[in-house]
């Protein structure tokens, strides 16, 4: 039986999901743009599921646009702040997801843009002083981009703080919350926050939608040409299913939340305590196994071990579906980029990213350390 750990990556669907997808699929062929009967149909579809979102995160229906991802959503988020609201400064970090990273940089290169870099403490938090200096530094106007919580070691930020020292300095803020949407609740009226992102995919919805949160009072560009839709923010015909899909999924998410909270720290906290059990050594790289990191990601180091480069594919052989936190080319262990800018790339050790979602159960989180144990045979000495 395979046991799936890699929900940070991408989840599968609720089959509540699937059963609000078909009858939009089979009825609802319209183009939401059209004038006529059938088109309108599936605009009232649109228009519904952005309402019911918005209630969800107590802002207005307006202020969400319906994108492709988070991905997307970030560059659309960037491109916006730079190019309608005139940021000649950009403010992110190494540890960031690419979306955010290659745009900063993209935009640095081709613009007179300025990349500046906030620094992490040692544990992988952002050092907030120094984002405040590096704030307090320039008159230009700015843009902060800064994940809520990192994708592959779980740090967090707190929306708050970051947002008040943005509102305190006239700067733009921009969060990447991919990780923490619906996993978290979230009230947009009642945080300093301009943009934030979400991916369907991650938290049980359909992979390919998404959307962008912009303030009350922005305006945006649409980076893709050539058509009017949402409030021509975002040219393309709408995914209407996708999106009633998420709209679904985020129900779904915020109607049992605290529940799932509970569920997926209890099995993450039973994954930590049989890896310390079997092995010595083992490190949770950025603390991620603390109770205030992203609850549903654990990014562990394991002890040297002739496999270490093979242990990824070995649990694959295994039935665990995990990810890596670290490459291998040509034998050498190449750390990701998010532990080499934190400072937990170990070229003797390798770091795999375990991730839990609604559906996981304490029978696969225990047949997932067995598996471990098998592959890191003899390493897996107990620390008893």
């Amino acid at each position: 039986m395979t046991v799936y750990l890699d929900n940070a990556a991408t989840t599968a669907m609720a089959p509540e999901v699937l059963e609000a997808m078909w009858p939009v699929m089979h009825h609802c062929y319209g183009n939401p743009s059209s004038s006529h009967a059938i088109g309108r149909r599936s605009r009232v579809q649109v228009e519904q599921s952005r309402r019911s979102m918005a209630a969800q995160l107590n802002c207005h229906p307006s202020n969400l646009i319906f994108t492709s991802g988070g991905t997307e959503a970030d560059n659309l988020a960037l491109n916006a702040a730079v190019v309608d609201h005139g940021c000649e400064r950009i403010i992110t970090s190494e540890a960031e997801h690419s979306a955010v990273i290659k745009t900063a940089e993209r935009w640095s290169d081709r613009a007179p843009v300025e990349l500046a870099l906030v620094k992490h403490l040692p544990d992988g938090c952002v050092d907030m002083a120094h984002l405040a200096e590096l704030l307090a530094a320039s008159d230009k106007k700015t843009l902060v981009s800064l994940m809520h919580a990192n994708n592959e070691v779980g740090v967090m930020i707190d929306l708050n703080a970051v947002g008040g020292l943005c509102r305190a300095h006239g700067a733009l803020f921009h969060s990447d919350t991919v990780q923490t949407m619906c996993h978290y609740r979230f009230d947009l009226q009642a945080t300093p926050v301009d943009f934030i992102t979400c991916a369907g995919h991650k938290f049980h919805g359909p992979k390919g939608v998404g959307f962008l949160y912009v303030a009350p009072g922005l305006k945006i560009t649409s980076i893709i040409a050539g058509g009017g839709q949402e409030r021509s923010m975002r040219g393309g015909t709408e995914n209407v299913h996708s999106i009633v899909g998420l709209a679904k999924a985020m129900e779904l998410a915020f109607s049992d939340l605290d529940h799932h909270q509970e569920h997926i720290r209890g099995l993450k906290r039973r994954m930590v305590d049989g890896l310390r059990e079997r092995f010595k050594g083992v490190r949770f790289n950025a603390d991620s196994d603390r109770e205030d990191r992203l609850y549903t990601v654990l990014n562990v180091s394991f002890p040297p071990h002739p496999k270490s480069g093979m242990a990824l594919f070995l649990l694959d052989l295994e039935g665990v579906c995990c990810s890596s936190g670290s490459a291998c080319s040509s034998g050498a262990t190449l750390g990701s980029h998010v532990l080499r800018t934190l400072g937990f790339h170990d070229p003797s050790r390798v770091s795999l990213r375990f991730s839990f979602g609604r559906y996981n159960t304490e029978a696969e989180v225990d047949r997932a350390l067995e598996a471990v144990a098998r592959v890191f045979a003899g390493a897996a000495e107990s620390a008893a």
